[in-house]
C-alpha cells in the first residue's frame, strides 16, 4: 500500500505576520514530499511514525466527540491501518519550517475523513476557511496552535494568499522565468527549530507597547507590501521591501535567528548581494533567501548548500 503524495509548502512571506492580521503568501514546494504506506519490514523510523499516528488517531477519536460538527473520520479503517503498520513515509525534513506536520495532515484528512472537501470542488472562501479550521484543529496535536494553513496548502497544492484571518484564497504567482538571475533560495542553519519555544517567545513580545508598534508600523506593512509586490511582479520594489523586513527581523527577532547566522544576515543587508528572512517559526531549520543575482549570493555564502525554489 501506497497513498498520494503530499508536499511541503513554504510560507514566502507572513511568518509571525498573519498571527496578527498581516498577509501571508504559501506556495507548495515539489522537493520534499510524504505518503502514508505499509511496508512487509518496517525503518526504525517507520514504526516510530507508525507510533506516533496511534497517538494521533487516539487525538482525532476525542476532536471528533468533542466537535462533532467540524469533521467525521472513518476510525475504524484508521485504526486498522495503524494496526497494520501504516506510517507517513516522507522526505519532509521535520523542524525545517518546511511543513512536515501539515503534509501528514493533508494525507489524513484526505485519506480517513468522511463527507470532505474536494480539490476538485469550487472552492468557495467558506470553504477554503472550513479546511483551514480543520485543519487547524488536527494539527494542533503536533506543536500546540496551529493556523491550519500547512496543511490546507499541502492538502491543495496551490500558492494561497492569506489577506487576513478570515479571508484566504488561491492565488495565481507570476510564473518563474527560466534562467533568470533573481531568485528566492533556502539556506541550511544545519539544526532544526522547534515550533513551540518561538511561537511563546514572539508572544510574550507582543505583551510589550513598544513591540507591538514594531510589529504593526513597521513588520506587517513591509511584510503587506512584500506580498503585493511579489503577485504584482514588481521586482524592484519587492527587493527594496524585502531589504527593509529583513531589517526589522534583525533588530527585533534575534532569538528566532541561530546566533551564528546573525552576521551572514548582517552581511547580506549591507553588501545588498542577498536578504535573508525566516522560513517559519525559526530558531533553526531553513533560512529564506532573496537575490537579484544568485552568483553573487552563492559567491557570499559559498560555504552554505542554497536551494533555489523561485526565479524571478
Amino acid at each position: 500500500m501506497k497513498g498520494p503524495l503530499f508536499y511541503s509548502k513554504i510560507l514566502l512571506f507572513g511568518e509571525y505576520g498573519i498571527i496578527k492580521d498581516s498577509k501571508g503568501l504559501s506556495i507548495p514546494y515539489n522537493f520534499y514530499n510524504g505518503a502514508l504506506k505499509v511496508d512487509e519490514d518496517p525503518s526504525a523510523a517507520a514504526i516510530a511514525s507508525n507510533q506516533s499516528l496511534g497517538r494521533f488517531a487516539d487525538y482525532l477519536n476525542e476532536l471528533q466527540q468533542n466537535n462533532p460538527q467540524l469533521v467525521q473520520f472513518d476510525l475504524a479503517s484508521l485504526k486498522k491501518d495503524v494496526a497494520k503498520g501504516m506510517y507517513f513515509d516522507s522526505t519532509i525534513p521535520q523542524g525545517y519550517g518546511v511543513g512536515s506536520s501539515g503534509a501528514l495532515v493533508a494525507a489524513i484528512y484526505d485519506k480517513y475523513a468522511t463527507d470532505k472537501i474536494t480539490v476538485l470542488e469550487n472552492l468557495t472562501r467558506d470553504k477554503l476557511l472550513k479546511l483551514k479550521k480543520i485543519f487547524g484543529e488536527m494539527e494542533s496535536f503536533f506543536h500546540g496552535k496551529s493556523s491550519g494553513l500547512d496543511p490546507l496548502n499541502s492538502y491543495l497544492s496551490i500558492p494561497i494568499l492569506i489577506n487576513s484571518k478570515d479571508n484566504i484564497e488561491p492565488a495565481g504567482i507570476p510564473s518563474q522565468t527560466e534562467n533568470g538571475q533573481g531568485a528566492v533560495f533556502l539556506l541550511d542553519s544545519g539544526s532544526t527549530g522547534e515550533t513551540g519555544p518561538m511561537v511563546n517567545i514572539f508572544m510574550e513580545s507582543m505583551k510589550q507597547e513598544g513591540f507591538r508598534k514594531i510589529m504593526k508600523d513597521q513588520f506587517v506593512k513591509h511584510t503587506d507590501a512584500c506580498v503585493d509586490d511579489f503577485l504584482k511582479g514588481d521586482v524592484k520594489s519587492l527587493f527594496s521591501n524585502v531589504k527593509r523586513l529583513s531589517h526589522v527581523v534583525f533588530d527585533n527577532f534575534k532569538p528566532m535567528i541561530p546566533a551564528k547566522f546573525h552576521q551572514l544576515w548582517k552581511q547580506g543587508i549591507e553588501t545588498n548581494d542577498y536578504y535573508l528572512k525566516l522560513c517559519g517559526s525559526g530558531g533553526g531549520g531553513y533560512i529564506l533567501g532573496f537575490t537579484e543575482d544568485i552568483q553573487k549570493a552563492r559567491k557570499s555564502l559559498k560555504d552554505y548548500n542554497l536551494e533555489v525554489v523561485y526565479n524571478f
